[in-house]
């Protein structure tokens, strides 16, 4: 650790991480980033391991910046990173924070307009990946007739034997 002051709140890649805790849980803490890859890039970035966040210098935080923006040039393998062979570039990409939510979004909207299954499973609000429907993931969507239908249909009852 320096000798530099402590920060309690830590700015990296967008997201504000907290400074009391270990280096790479706290850069776990980015959308996009999970355990496994968080220690992958601090050992990149030459930081050890047990160092606190807060305590680390201008230095080395702007070597995880640039460790998370583009891992695969740093040589963490390709199976790590969130978006292998893109489909716009071909080249192995990893999205973190807003980048991420965004790119995924985008990801179902090409799949609604194309119209293919997950696409039609997306747009219905149904399961994508093949899990069973019949008793899950009920809560949410309307089950049955509608209230105002139920009685609609009385009204039109009473007219036709009245």
């Amino acid at each position: 650790m320096s000798s530099q002051e402590f920060r309690a709140i830590v700015r990296i890649s967008g997201t504000d991480c907290d400074g009391s805790r270990r280096v790479d849980h706290a850069i776990s803490s980015i959308k996009g980033i999970g355990p496994t890859l968080a220690r992958a890039i601090v050992k990149a970035a030459n930081i050890p391991l047990n160092a606190r966040l807060g305590y680390l210098t201008e230095d080395e935080i702007e070597r995880i910046k640039e460790v998370t923006e583009n891992p695969i040039a740093y040589g963490i393998p390709s199976w790590m990173v969130n978006r292998q062979r893109s489909p716009e570039t071909g080249k192995d990409l990893h999205l973190i924070g807003s980048d991420l939510e965004i790119r995924t979004r985008m990801d179902i909207d090409g799949m609604k307009r194309m119209r293919s299954w997950k696409g039609i499973r997306h747009s219905l609000g149904l399961k994508v990946r093949g899990q069973r429907t019949k008793t899950t993931g009920r809560e949410g969507r309307t089950l049955g007739v509608s209230r105002k239908a139920v009685v609609e249909a009385q009204k039109t009852k009473k007219e036709e034997k009245g």
